[in-house]
C-alpha cells in the first residue's frame, strides 16, 4: 500500500492534466494521484479515464456533478484519502504552478521531520514567485501579512495551496465544519491545524504562474478570504471554531 496521495482538483485543465499526472508519477518517491473533477466541459475527466488504463492502481478519479469550489473538492478528497488509509495527503494545483519535484520536500518535512503540516511556501525566504504581475504578488504577500495579524499564526504563506498533511491532522479536524470554498479554505485549514496545536513547517519553493489554461481567481474569492479571516478569529474567541 502506497502511503502518499496527491489530490488535484480540476476544472477545464485538459491542457495540463496529462503532463501533471505523468510528472507526479515520474518522481523518485512513489505517489498515488486522486483527481477531483467538477464535470469539466473540456472533458478533463475523460482524459484521466484514458490514463487510468496505463496507471492502474495509482491514478484515481472522483467526478462531481458541477463546479462546487476548491474547498469542497479538497474536503471530498480528504474524506476519500482517509477512507483509503493514506498516511500523507497532499494538495497540488494541476497547472504546474506547483512543481512536482517539490513533493518529496514536503513529504520529508512530515515523514522525517517534525511537521504535521508542511507548506510549500512562496514567502518564507523572500518572494519566490515567477511570472506573476507585481500587483498580484503584492496582493498575495500582504494577504499573508494580514492573516498573521488577525490570527496570530506565524506563517509566511497562509494562502499556499501546495501542502502535505499527516493523516492524524485530517482525522482531528472536523471536516463538516469547513465553510470556505475559495482561497479562504487554505487559510481556514491552516488555522484549524494551528488551533489544534499541530506542528506546521514552511518549506521554500518557487511558484510559477500557469502558462496554459485560465486562472480561477475572482473578486468573490478575494472578498471571502478578507472577511473569512475575521470570522475564523471571532469563532475561536467565542469557542465555536
Amino acid at each position: 500500500m502506497n502511503d502518499c496521495i496527491v489530490i488535484i482538483p480540476t476544472y477545464n485543465e485538459i491542457e495540463n492534466i496529462e503532463s501533471i499526472i505523468r510528472s507526479v508519477f515520474s518522481q523518485h518517491k512513489s505517489f498515488h494521484v486522486l483527481i477531483i473533477d467538477d464535470n469539466s466541459p473540456d472533458h478533463t475527466a475523460d482524459k484521466v479515464v484514458l490514463l487510468q488504463s496505463e496507471f492502474g492502481g495509482r491514478l484515481f478519479l472522483e467526478k462531481r456533478e458541477k463546479k462546487s469550489g476548491l474547498g469542497t473538492a479538497y474536503v471530498h478528497g480528504f474524506r476519500w484519502a482517509l477512507a483509503h488509509q493514506y498516511d500523507f495527503v497532499f494538495e497540488m494545483d494541476a497547472d504546474f504552478s506547483h512543481n512536482p519535484n517539490d513533493l518529496e520536500k514536503l513529504y520529508n518535512a512530515c515523514h522525517f521531520g517534525d511537521a504535521d503540516l508542511a507548506i510549500g511556501s512562496r514567502y518564507v525566504t523572500g518572494v519566490n514567485v515567477v511570472n506573476w504581475p507585481l500587483s498580484r504578488v503584492l496582493m498575495s504577500y500582504f494577504a499573508s501579512v494580514y492573516v498573521r495579524m488577525i490570527t496570530g499564526m506565524k506563517i509566511h504563506d497562509a494562502t499556499a495551496g501546495f501542502v502535505c498533511y499527516k493523516r492524524r491532522v485530517l482525522e482531528e479536524i472536523n471536516l463538516d465544519k469547513i465553510k470556505f470554498v475559495g482561497y479562504a479554505f487554505q487559510i481556514e485549514m491552516k488555522y484549524r491545524t494551528y488551533c489544534k496545536k499541530f506542528q506546521i513547517a514552511e518549506v521554500p519553493i518557487i511558484f510559477t504562474d500557469r502558462t496554459k489554461g485560465q486562472s480561477k481567481m475572482s473578486n468573490s474569492i478575494i472578498i471571502e478570504a478578507v472577511f473569512g479571516v475575521i470570522a475564523l478569529r471571532l469563532k475561536r474567541l467565542v469557542n465555536t471554531l
